[in-house]
């Protein structure tokens, strides 16, 4: 039950994305930052999925994800249509690896320590779509800002 209502968050979620990015009139305001918005719409998605494919994908579902957290914000003016297809494959790879948990396994220790103490999978799956909601409406705000609605 755990793992389905998960997956329709992450589903729900990742669709709002999908949403923000498109809603921008202008390309380049996905990158647009300044004094008092440090991080871009673009730079915050690249976040996501960096942070969606180590914990989900490289963790749970076994990829060979490498995260470089560094580029995901310093990396700027990547294509519109790159930024969405990555929030595509990342819909199917958090399925996907979400497929292959038990709702046996969701009181299990997390495998690795992230948060200040350790936590079982289904808390820190919970973390993760806050953490993805969290930083969704930082972006719909940021696109809000500039008028791009």
């Amino acid at each position: 039950m755990f793992i389905e209502t998960i997956k329709l968050l992450f589903e729900r979620d990742l669709n709002k994305l999908i949403n923000e990015i498109e809603q921008y009139q202008n390309e380049s305001d996905i990158w647009m930052i300044n004094k008092n918005i440090s991080n871009s719409a673009g730079n915050l998605c690249l976040h996501l999925m960096g942070n969606l494919h180590t914990y989900i994908g490289a963790i749970i579902g076994g990829t060979n994800y490498i995260r470089n957290r560094e580029l995901e914000f310093s990396l700027k003016n990547i294509p519109r249509k790159n930024l969405l297809a990555s929030i595509k494959a990342t819909k199917a790879m958090v399925h996907q690896s979400l497929d292959k948990l038990t709702e046996a396994q969701l009181n299990a220790e997390y495998p690795i320590l992230v948060l200040a103490e350790k936590t079982s999978l289904m808390f820190f799956l919970a973390h993760l779509t806050t953490h993805l909601s969290y930083h969704l409406g930082q972006i719909n705000y940021h696109r809000r800002l500039l008028g791009s609605d």
